[in-house]
């Protein structure tokens, strides 16, 4: 049993099948270009991140956030390296998934399926959220008022009656009149995010009529959003005040380090890129350059766009949802609010719209292998969209709008991205190194030999210069810092053990320098994040062993 576990699709096989689906007229429409593929990372990456989670990494690492963007961004950069390599060998939809099902073998891609189900689908209902209270700020200032009750989820109005009108006064005094002013059906309160519902039924809409619609939609919203960010940055830049970048990091590292969930989430969508390949016009080519072109543009704005919030007003004021238009508001410049909210509302749109082609892809790819039902595959004979999945995922983001909220599921969100980030850079390590072809990416080969373990070594030397008695502290697991320390200690245990696989087995320097920081990134997630991780990670091997192992097209064709 152990072995069919771990049985892998080999990619002439996965090559073999996708031209079969295209001779049977069972493929997509190839209509994406390299710039509209940038265009689509543009319109996943900066959105929520910019406009909402932004506040609370900068809340709660002063103006050292830039650091923790810049280590995101490097992050996903090797990262990106590694799935531009995969997207060159393997063209076809499904992204990380089916990447796995290459490399790891059937059980890993399963896994990977199901993480990024909280990627894509998961995480647009943190979007559409955050989408909504900048839509409803933009309705107040047309002086169109919606009912509380219908413009907050339910648990934060439960949260603010509970806490009896204590806490943030604005918080409470919204979710307080949202519980007292709903109607009641039996023993239930209405509540819930009516903008958030209507925009992910309108966003489900598009998507299923086709992606040349989308792709329109995404390339205008694109400019529109790039062209107030670019204002709001210039603007903002004169109301800096060089003296609140001091001190530069007021929690330390560590509290650098507290927003990697918030940091990490702006990030994600640029691997939404790879699930188009059947939908480009030359993956081979195109699908690398959208993804690396895409992540360059936004790490370069989040690092300014940080420096600007942390320098107009001090980082303990940022700790809030809509940081943007809370800033210019606390400097008096009322007129940019308004922009400002425009600019997050359609920002938001772009990355529903992107995030909800995603998911339904990876859907029909697993079903094509038979590890979801058949009808996740089917394709719209009019529109060329996979219908079925499309539908699925705006009940699966629609629903949860009804009773979750937004901090939840933005820690959700952020480790079982990059725990399928993990596995694609780990993917590249095991395949063959190929010959180089004219018009395909070709992943730059470093011999990591000696390279990685003398790097590993300078990092530790330079962490004990820096921080004298680290490595003594990091050895208490027993104390009130052992929720953090112990996630380090495997962090370096798995890193020696690399240095080691390296020096024998001759590995590339760049995946294993994806995979290194990624690791990192994940020691900075809470317990209960990881606990949550978990039940996720046991529901959906549960699904897998009770369905897709027995249907698999690999156990059906023997192997």
């Amino acid at each position: 049993m152990l072995q069919t576990l771990f049985r892998k699709k080999h990619i002439e096989t996965i090559l073999a099948d996708a031209q079969q689906q295209q001779e049977d007229g069972h493929s997509l429409n190839r209509v994406l270009s390299v710039r509209d593929l940038t265009f689509f990372g543009i319109a996943a990456i900066i959105g929520a991140g910019s406009f909402s989670s932004i506040g609370r990494a900068c809340f709660e690492g002063g103006p050292g956030v830039i650091l923790l963007f810049i280590l995101c961004g490097i992050a996903c950069g090797f990262t990106a390296l590694c799935y531009a390599e995969f997207a060159s060998r393997i063209p076809v939809a499904g992204s990380a998934y089916t990447y796995a099902y290459a490399s790891f073998g059937e059980l890993l891609a399963w896994i990977i399926g199901w993480a990024l189900l909280m990627e894509y689908s998961i995480g647009n209902i943190y979007v559409a959220f955050a989408w909504s209270g900048y839509f409803t700020n933009l309705l107040e200032a047309f002086h169109l008022h919606l009912p509380d009750y219908l413009t907050i989820n339910y648990l934060e109005a439960r949260d603010a009656f509970r806490a009896g009108g204590v806490g943030d006064a604005n918080y409470d005094a919204a979710g307080l009149a949202a519980w007292n002013t709903a109607p009641m059906l039996g023993n239930l309160r209405l509540i819930f995010d009516l903008p958030a519902v209507v925009i992910n039924v309108l966003i489900t809409w598009l998507v299923f009529v086709g992606v040349r619609e989308s792709r329109n939609v995404s390339n205008l919203m694109v400019w529109i959003k790039l062209t107030i960010i670019v204002l709001v940055i210039f603007v903002g830049a004169y109301y800096v005040d060089i003296d609140n970048w001091t001190p530069f990091m007021p929690n330390g590292f560590r509290g650098v380090m507290a927003g990697v969930a918030a940091v990490f989430f702006a990030y994600i969508g640029f691997d939404a890129v790879s699930t188009l390949a059947e939908e480009s016009k030359n993956p081979q080519r195109d699908l690398p350059r959208g993804m690396i072109y895409s992540l360059v543009i936004c790490t370069t704005v989040y690092i300014i766009l940080s420096l600007v919030l942390t320098g107009m007003v001090p980082y303990t004021q940022l700790g809030i949802s809509d940081p943007l238009a809370e800033v210019f508001k606390l400097r008096g410049v009322k007129w940019i609010e308004f922009i400002v909210s425009i600019s997050a509302v359609v920002a938001m749109t772009s990355v529903l719209l992107v995030f909800q082609m995603g998911q339904p892809r990876i859907w029909m790819s697993m079903s094509r292998d038979g590890l979801m039902p058949k009808a996740f595959q089917k394709i719209h004979p009019r529109y060329k969209t996979p219908s079925f999945s499309t539908i699925v995922t705006g009940l699966v983001v629609g629903i949860p709008l009804l009773f979750t909220n937004e901090k939840f599921v933005l820690d959700f969100t952020s480790i079982g991205t990059l725990f399928a980030f993990v596995l694609v850079c780990g993917g590249v390590l095991l395949l063959p190194r190929k010959q180089r072809e004219k018009g395909r990416f070709h992943l730059p080969y470093f011999n990591a030999k000696y390279t990685y373990p003398i790097m590993l070594l300078a990092g530790v030397l330079l962490v004990s210069i820096l921080q004298p008695g680290f490595f003594v502290s990091l050895l208490d697991v027993t104390g009130p810092d052992a929720a953090h320390n112990i996630p380090l200690l495997i962090f370096f245990a798995i890193c020696i053990t690399m240095a080691v696989l390296a020096f024998k087995k001759n590995y590339s320097l760049i995946p294993l320098l994806g995979l290194t920081s990624c690791l990192y990134l994940l020691t900075g997630m809470e317990p209960s994040n990881w606990a949550w991780f978990f039940v996720w990670f046991l529901i959906g091997l549960i699904i897998y062993f009770m369905y897709g192992y027995k249907k698999s097209q690999l156990a059906l064709r023997g192997q």
